[in-house]
């Protein structure tokens, strides 16, 4: 039988966890393997931890990728297949190195009817960056996602974990950009 694919594309091709991104460390800091064993104390069995594992390795890795998940897996004592599972599934972990500032848009349908597009597109132009591209100062990362949990108030924007909605106009939107430019993510309403 024949391969859909190009034989230079089908000869080895790579298992899932080959084709994310690699980290330059392979393993966590002393101090993030400490902060997830204690915090594995904390739960009557350790899988319950795996989500805010994660979310140490990856502030300390700067992504969840698949050195991250390995490390989580084996600090936890837990199966690698359930990190990956967990890390694949939730978008707030994301598999390859993002900005310093990681926008992302709702474009689902209440956001979309809201001017969602319109925002995300909006976004790329005035940060010069393609989605799941890094800016090369390494500042800014835009992404479409499906929700963020605020469909009666969009179109939705979230900034590393900071999430704004209603009405953001092009001056809330330059403004938001600024204060990220200055060094810090302003709260929604403030």
């Amino acid at each position: 039988m024949n391969h859909p694919l190009p034989p230079e594309t089908s000869e080895r091709p790579l298992a899932p966890g080959q084709r994310l991104a690699h980290a330059a460390r392979t393993s966590l800091s002393e101090s993030c393997v400490q902060e997830i064993q204690a915090l594995a104390t904390k739960y009557p069995d350790k899988l319950a931890a795996t989500l805010p594992a994660l979310y140490l390795a990856q502030a300390d890795m700067g992504f969840a990728g698949l050195e991250a998940m390995r490390e989580v897996a084996r600090v936890l004592e837990i199966p690698e297949g359930h990190v990956f599972g967990v890390a694949t599934f939730y978008t707030m972990f994301h598999q390859k190195p993002v900005g310093k500032y990681h926008l992302q848009v709702c474009t689902n349908l209440c956001c979309a009817l809201r001017g969602g597009a319109q925002l995300f597109e909006k976004l790329r132009q005035r940060l010069a960056v393609q989605p799941g591209e890094v800016t090369a100062d390494g500042m800014w990362s835009i992404e479409e996602v499906e929700c963020l949990g605020s469909c009666g108030t969009g179109p939705c924007l979230q900034v590393n974990h900071e999430v704004y909605d209603e009405f953001i106009d092009d001056a809330k939107l330059d403004a938001v950009i600024e204060a990220c430019r200055q060094g810090h993510v302003p709260e929604w309403g403030k």
